[in-house]
């Protein structure tokens, strides 16, 4: 709704003009592009979610009776105990596209706790037809089980309120009942009481719509749409995309979209972004407030939600990613003015990231065990973590970047012998394993498979400075070493079953998994060095044995060490997967010569002041709509 001033948000629009006829055909051509990229779900689709939302609240139903009766609960006052699911994300604000994720908040009475959540509900969904891929990840920020449903993926959460039953007709408006909630409860709520408030402050919900499933396309596209690695999830974007709304509340989607990059790239942060003055409440839960708390003082980029306890979507942003989105936003602002000059098409907005293609050294992070449930629980263990890696190198001398990529690769591979499952849990397989089927190892004592899933962190060195001799060195033990103690303190880590490995590699050692078919260039014919490594040392830079020394260079070798001192000893247990011992872990790059690392532009990232600066159209100030009242 409209504010006293008669707009809405927490400024004046820039503009309230009308779009440009040349807007409305850029509009109408951005839509055409968007069906071509295969961003709307078919009606078939959309009922198989319609069903699979209807088995989910008779399922809850049942999970709430099931737990009433074991707290003592007779059966009329179990039966009317109620438990009420809703929607909220992408789906909710009806942007979802073929494949997309339904974010789902489960809402149930105060005698159920989150243990039942965790340890009833999600037996349920195991034994319920059409459910796999079950994985509650119960120590998230918000705890969360995630699973399929007839092939539709599912994000659920969970929020139990101090009422003694849940009816069919609650609403999640009054602010009142946060009262006696937990952290953890009140943030589960957040989403759908944010997604409700979204759609109530933008002037026009199709134009808002549009726009934004041409940015959340362009994020995905650009590998740079996930809130756990330290960039912006579903609701910051869509927050961003009301925003932008806000301030031009006649135009329509291709202008609203060109006006989002050129305001973005610009915005002053910390300076947040706002869709409704912050407002304080009598309850006693905490509101995001810079002058009060040093922690949101360390936001970013804070994006603030719009309900009731205001919060910050964007706590997860970093120094690097935030400079890799700022980089976005301006190839972003280019792209679009060339198409609203006519030199350029949609399509070209909506290109492949490049992030295997623009450094020289990455990190590689493998999380592995020897049964499927369980690695889908470990790997979401070690993914929530790693924003804590990134955080950690960014404090590492001579790094300048440490960017994650926003998905983990999964890989099965069915092993036959010790050794092979060593060489799996370390990122390596043999052309035998890659080709080898489950029917394959039936019957052969020993043989059992290895899941794996194998995350990355693009690492982006500072380019040697004039006039420097000798061999740099880029120690990063200390933040592998905490990384891997961290991920193992999870208190259902299991030494035997589960093991992570953490390792650098270069950028000509990446597997194939990792491009698309035809992605990757031809590698050139390495020259032959003088001097072979030894049979013990492994160019992928892991040790399968005791640690060797690294012997010395002549100065004419011109490339990353390729043997480090020891990475972590991977040892094969008898329940078949390879576990990591906890001996420390380091891992050094030694280089020589002014080309021998690539700064892989880099300077364009950290300093791109030197290119033309995209700017709004005469008579538009981006000044206005930073011009809150919101101190920092």
């Amino acid at each position: 709704m409209d504010n006293d001033q008669g707009y809405l948000g927490v400024t004046p629009p820039i503009s309230a003009s009308e779009s440009s006829e040349r807007e409305k055909e850029v509009t109408a051509s951005l839509m055409d592009e968007l069906r071509r990229q295969n961003t709307m779900e078919s009606e078939e689709e959309s009922r198989t979610r319609e069903i699979v939302l209807g088995r989910l609240a008779a399922l809850v139903k049942s999970f709430v009776k099931t737990v009433s009766l074991a707290r003592g609960l007779s059966e009329a006052a179990a039966e009317t105990a109620g438990g009420k699911i809703f929607t909220f994300g992408s789906y909710r604000l009806g942007v979802h596209g073929p494949g997309s994720d339904i974010d789902t908040l489960c809402v149930v009475p105060k005698h159920v706790s989150r243990e039942d959540f965790f340890d009833v509900f999600e037996g349920m969904l195991r034994n319920t037809e059409g459910v796999t891929e079950v994985s509650g990840v119960p120590d998230a920020y918000v705890p969360i089980i995630k699973l399929k449903i007839s092939g539709i993926p599912i994000d659920f959460l969970m929020a139990r309120l101090a009422l003694s039953s849940i009816p069919d007709d609650l609403t999640l408006q009054d602010d009142n009942l946060l009262r006696n909630l937990d952290d953890r409860c009140i943030r589960s709520l957040g989403g759908s009481r944010v997604t409700d408030q979204i759609l109530r402050l933008v002037p026009n919900v199709n134009v808002f719509r549009d726009a934004l499933r041409c940015i959340k396309l362009w994020a995905s596209r650009r590998a740079i749409y996930s809130n756990v690695n330290g960039f912006l999830g579903g609701v910051a974007w869509a927050m961003l995309v009301a925003r932008i709304c806000q301030l031009y509340p006649s135009a329509i989607a291709g202008a609203i979209v060109s006006r989002f990059f050129i305001i973005m790239y610009q915005w002053s942060w910390p300076q947040p972004v706002l869709l409704k003055q912050i407002e304080d409440g009598p309850l006693q839960v905490r509101v995001w407030n810079p002058k009060l708390y040093p922690s949101d003082r360390a936001h970013r980029m804070p994006i603030i939600t719009p309900a009731y306890p205001a919060m910050c979507a964007t706590h997860n942003v970093t120094a690097s990613t935030q400079m890799v989105m700022t980089e976005e936003f301006k190839k972003g602002a280019d792209i679009v003015d060339k198409v609203i000059v006519g030199t350029a098409d949609w399509s070209e907005l909506f290109s492949k990231h490049d992030f295997f293609h623009k450094y020289r050294y990455y990190l590689q992070i493998i999380a592995s065990t020897g049964e499927h449930d369980l690695q889908l629980k470990w790997a979401g263990t070690v993914e929530s973590r790693l924003r804590q890696l990134v955080m950690k190198l960014e404090l590492v001398d001579s790094l300048t970047l440490a960017h994650p990529f926003i998905k983990g690769f999964e890989q099965v591979a069915h092993c036959v012998s010790d050794d092979e499952i060593r060489l799996v849990a370390q990122g390596e397989t043999t052309p035998a394993i890659a080709k080898r089927r489950a029917e394959d190892i039936e019957g052969i004592e020993g043989a059992r498979p290895v899941y794996s899933t194998t995350f990355y962190v693009g690492l982006g060195i500072e380019a040697k400075q004039p006039g420097s001799t000798g061999p740099r060195r880029l120690d990063i033990s200390w933040p592998t070493t905490e990384f891997t103690k961290m991920v193992k303190s999870w208190d259902k880590f299991d030494e035997v079953k589960m093991g992570i490995i953490v390792r650098h590699i270069k950028s000509s050692s990446l597997p194939d998994n990792v491009f698309d078919p035809g992605e990757r260039q031809p590698k050139p014919v390495a020259k032959k060095r003088p001097k072979q490594a030894k049979p013990a040392e492994k160019a992928n830079n892991v040790s399968p044995d005791l640690p060797v020394t690294k012997k010395p260079r002549p100065s004419s070798y011109n490339a990353a060490s390729e043997s480090t001192t020891p990475t972590q000893v991977v040892k094969p247990v008898e329940n078949g997967v390879s576990t990591v011992p906890r001996a420390p872990q380091t891992a050094v790059v030694s280089t020589t010569g002014p080309t021998s690392v690539s700064a892989v532009a880099i300077e364009d990232i950290k300093d791109p002041a030197h290119l033309k600066s995209p700017r709004l159209a005469f008579g538009e100030s981006i000044a206005v709509a930073t011009g809150t009242s919101v101190p920092l």
